[in-house]
């Protein structure tokens, strides 16, 4: 059942009076910046919003992501489900939620023209099938409430003054009475240094979704091949994912292993991305069950040929892969498999070994575990614990989602609560 916080909300705001002039400043030109700035300017028509971005593109992700056609939320609609799909800020993003949650986006881009289809999924797009649908949105609110954009502009430093904050930038000095951090993640710890004199601490970074390396590895050589369901385990961790699996010409990737990477992002990263994958061909289904029903298999296709005959609805490709890996020829029949090859081949379905040498990041998806400590946020405001009048929104905080439009729905709902605390609060 929708959540009655937004609209409600909304009307509130709407209708209250405002506190005067002020000035916000959101760093950051993606979705969460974006959600921010429209939605404050609207709360409160005397606030004067301006978007400063330090490249020359705006919501650069928004463009790439669900390739090319915005993956812009999930339909998962109970709350305490929906926080299962964040490895990392599951109690601050259930608390949020509560404010602003898929419902309520759907309603939000529906009452602007843009309504979302659900796939079987479960992941939400634009009717359209064209991210430009979302960006064309974002931007007629901008002019609609007279936010102003400043490209090419990257922060340096924000510093406390009077009445507010003084942001030096590339492009010089500005003023505001707030600002929203919604800068996207940053790959180095480095990068963090002018939050930490904002006096923050960081969850040190990793990349948390990623594609699984292996350099060399025969199973490169099926580029292409997808797998409707498999099961992906780390060996000797309690890391395990199913789901679709692609195979790639640089190693493994698709949800399964992306989900794989999210859930393991930082124990991954302590194993310096080499570790041995176990992937089962045929989930639901142990070496143990294959051999028990073994011999039914080979009683039913006895005078088949094995290249022939695939009982597991495999893609043939794969199937002769891992025929070849069990050194069983195409051409011997079912009832012919050698013991030694047919036991290599029940290991081989339900087990078999993929060492991992290193990752890719996944371009599209591309997300960073770490970032602010969530104790130092209020998930009722998004507002700074550390210095009232900060706020931040997106993936600058320690949440992320697994791919599927979660993390886009994060970047919404804190977008959001930041547009509404800062609408209301009191301008000096």
């Amino acid at each position: 059942m929708q959540t009655m916080a937004y609209s409600a909300v909304k009307e509130n705001t709407s209708q209250s009076p405002h506190r005067g002039a002020g000035a916000l400043v959101v760093i950051g030109g993606g979705a969460a910046g974006f959600f921010c700035a429209v939605n404050a300017a609207r709360m409160h028509p005397g606030l004067r919003v301006t978007i400063i971005e330090k490249s020359n593109k705006l919501l650069a992700k928004v463009k790439v992501s669900g390739g090319g056609r915005c993956n812009t939320t999930h339909a998962c609609f109970d709350i305490p489900e929906l926080v299962k799909r964040y490895p990392r800020g599951q109690n601050f993003v259930k608390k949020a939620f509560h404010s602003f949650n898929p419902n309520d986006t759907i309603s939000w881009f529906a009452e602007r023209g843009v309504p979302l289809k659900t796939e079987a999924d479960g992941r939400m797009f634009p009717v359209t099938d064209d991210s430009q649908t979302i960006i064309n949105c974002l931007l007629k609110e901008t002019d609609k409430y007279g936010v102003k954009i400043r490209l090419q502009c990257e922060v340096q430093s924000v510093t406390a003054v009077a009445n507010g904050f003084e942001l030096q930038t590339s492009t010089g000095q500005l003023r505001a009475n707030f600002v929203c951090i919604a800068c996207g993640g940053y790959p180095k710890s480095g990068m963090f240094d002018w939050l930490r004199k904002l006096g923050h601490t960081i969850a040190e970074p990793v990349p948390s979704l990623f594609t699984c390396n292996m350099p060399g590895n025969p199973v490169t050589q099926l580029m292409g091949v997808a797998v409707e369901r498999a099961a992906v385990k780390v060996a000797g961790t309690k890391l395990a994912e199913e789901g679709p699996l692609l195979i790639t010409h640089w190693g493994m990737s698709g949800p399964a292993i992306l989900r794989l990477s999210a859930w393991g992002a930082r124990q991954l990263a302590e194993m310096n991305y080499h570790f041995t994958l176990l992937v089962n061909w045929l989930p639901g289904q142990t070496e143990r069950d294959l051999r028990n029903a073994w011999q039914s298999y080979r009683d039913e296709y006895a005078g088949m040929k094995t290249g022939n005959k695939n009982p597991f609805g495999l893609p043939n490709r794969l199937w002769l892969y891992l025929l070849a890996t069990s050194d069983i020829n195409p051409d011997t029949r079912w009832a012919e498999i050698p013991a030694k090859e047919q036991n290599k081949l029940i290991r081989q379905l339900t087990a078999q070994e993929f060492p991992v040498k290193g990752k890719t990041t996944f371009k599209e998806e591309f997300v960073t575990c770490g970032g602010i400590n969530l104790s130092e946020v209020d998930p009722n405001t998004m507002q700074s614990r550390k210095q009232p009048g900060i706020y931040f929104a997106g993936e600058i905080l320690d949440v992320d989602g697994v791919t599927g439009g979660f993390n886009f729905q994060h970047a919404w709902t804190s977008g959001w609560i930041a547009a509404r605390s800062i609408a209301s609060a009191e301008i000096a």
